[in-house]
Order: structure tokens, then C-alpha cells, then sequence
């Protein structure tokens, strides 16, 4: 029996995303995915290929991709993502 092939972001049906994606969030998962798939996984190569691949941050500041940068766009991201996904399942719920 074979291991099914992890879902890409073309084919995650998004079913808890309560807001779309930016266009800067979704850049930064396609580089992110083509990253991954070099088979790269170590968040500081990581983020030197996204420096390397000038990939803007979703946050819209400037400066380097480092370690810490790549720690808070993540964060910052899955924060927004849920704040949404709160809204909206009071929403429902109301």
C-alpha cells in the first residue's frame, strides 16, 4: 500500500478559512511549498531562499527574511487566520 501524497496548497480545500488569503500570503506559500519540495525544511535555509528569491513579506515591512522574521510572517499570519475564523464562527452562532 502506497502513502498518499501530501495535499498542496492548490489542493487544501480551505474549509476553516474564514477570510481569503492576501495576495503576499499566498505568494509567500508558493515559494514555501517550492521550498519544501527541494526538500529544504530547515527554517534558516528557509528563510535565506525566501531573501534569496526576493519573496515580499506578507506584513508588508521590509528588510531581510532571517529566522525570526520567517517566525513572526508565520505568526502573524496564523493570528489573522484565526481572529477570522473566531469572527466568523460567532457569526454563525449568532
Amino acid at each position: 500500500m502506497s502513502t498518499p501524497e501530501p495535499p498542496t496548497l492548490g489542493k487544501l480545500g480551505h474549509q476553516s478559512l474564514r477570510r481569503p488569503l492576501t495576495e503576499a500570503e499566498n505568494c509567500l506559500a508558493r515559494a514555501l511549498e517550492a521550498i519544501f519540495a527541494t526538500g529544504c525544511h530547515e527554517f534558516t535555509a528557509v528563510a535565506v531562499a525566501l531573501q534569496e528569491q526576493q519573496i515580499p513579506r506578507p506584513s508588508g515591512a521590509t528588510g531581510p527574511w532571517t529566522l525570526e522574521v520567517l517566525e513572526v510572517e508565520l505568526r502573524l499570519i496564523n493570528e489573522s487566520l484565526d481572529e477570522a475564523y473566531l469572527r466568523g464562527s460567532a457569526a454563525a452562532g449568532a
